[in-house]
């Protein structure tokens, strides 16, 4: 009687886990529902935003509802983060994450508001896109070497925006001048777009940030671009050379975004998201649009995506320990 007792309740077990992996995939076959929301962690006007906005409208045409990007600034990244990681595990708050508050805070701060690896999934790889170093024209350089000369000649004097503490263009920059020997001063922003204003307006003498956001000031004459901190040069700009060309192999800043949901999210609802999602980035429109501005349209598996992630925290957690940066 117990052997037969047993034996119904391991195909009660097995019944039940049926019905509920079969009512989430109707669920992942009715996804989306409702509109989406797409969290950037930066201002208006950046990189994160463009590629939000970009990626999001093709979302939306393929997933038949609005996306709606919302710009959350502050802490690199993290606000948006913990944000979307708060959400309801439905697949309709999305997370459009940079390279920043998945791979560098955890080696960073002490404590971060969430554990990214355990409170976020992985959806997909989305972009990759160089960061290219610029000056302001006032500024007498041309070159790397000029510029690593000049600062030497003016130690603590040459001034450096980044797009926010502990982001990529700040940890290159510090490998820069423990490379070179070099003391130019960081001055944080809140976002690629206030970094690249005060730019303009000569507050700060030179930045390293994504191609998109300045790309249009090269062109214009308003930035002067020494170097692209990867090692391949840009197919926007082929007569830029690279770091590693510059003697600087170790100054890289080869920015990604990624798609995030939250960890709780059911893997379904993963699935069909990463499956509209890529589409949306491999989509000719798409691809031609981050083209035209340097970057890179990716799209990969959430699994993929998950083991480069790793890969990443990895390497930038070492540069983290060498440079010595905390920022509790």
């Amino acid at each position: 009687m117990a052997k037969h007792r047993k034996s119904v309740d391991v195909l009660c077990a097995v019944f039940g886990a049926s019905l509920m992996l079969g009512g989430l995939h109707v669920w992942a076959q009715t996804y989306p529902s409702k509109p989406i929301r797409f969290v950037n962690g930066f201002p208006a006007g950046g990189p994160a935003d463009f590629f939000s906005r970009t990626i999001g409208q093709k979302l939306s045409e393929l997933a038949g509802q609005p996306v709606v990007v919302e710009n959350r600034a502050g802490a690199g990244g993290m606000i948006a983060a913990e944000n979307v990681a708060r959400s309801p595990a439905d697949g309709h708050s999305i997370y459009l994450a940079n390279a920043g508050a998945l791979a560098f805070h955890q080696h960073l701060y002490a404590k971060t508001p969430i554990d990214a690896f355990k409170d976020l999934a992985a959806v997909t790889l989305a972009v990759g896109v160089p960061e290219i170093l610029v000056v302001h024209p006032s500024l007498p350089v041309r070159t790397v070497q000029e510029l690593v000369a000049l600062s030497k000649s003016r130690p603590g004097k040459i001034n450096y925006a980044s797009a926010g503490s502990g982001g990529m263009p700040h940890l290159a920059l510090e490998a820069l001048n423990i490379a070179a020997g070099t003391k130019m001063v960081h001055v944080p922003y809140k976002g690629a777009a206030p970094a690249v204003t005060d730019l303009l307006g000569g507050q700060v003498e030179l930045t390293l940030l994504d191609i998109p956001v300045l790309l249009p000031h090269i062109r214009a004459g308003k930035f002067r671009a020494l170097a692209i901190a990867t090692n391949k040069r840009s197919s926007v700009l082929p007569d830029l050379m690279t770091m590693t060309e510059a003697g600087y192999p170790t100054v890289r800043a080869d920015n990604w975004y990624g798609i995030m949901v939250p960890s709780a999210t059911p893997r379904p609802i993963i699935a069909r998201l990463n499956e509209l999602t890529v589409k949306s980035i491999q989509a000719p429109d798409t691809r031609e649009k981050l083209a035209s501005l340097g970057a890179n349209a990716i799209g990969s598996t959430a699994d993929e995506f998950l083991a480069f992630w790793r890969s990443e925290s990895d390497h930038w957690g070492k540069l983290i320990r060498t440079v010595g940066i905390k920022l509790d």
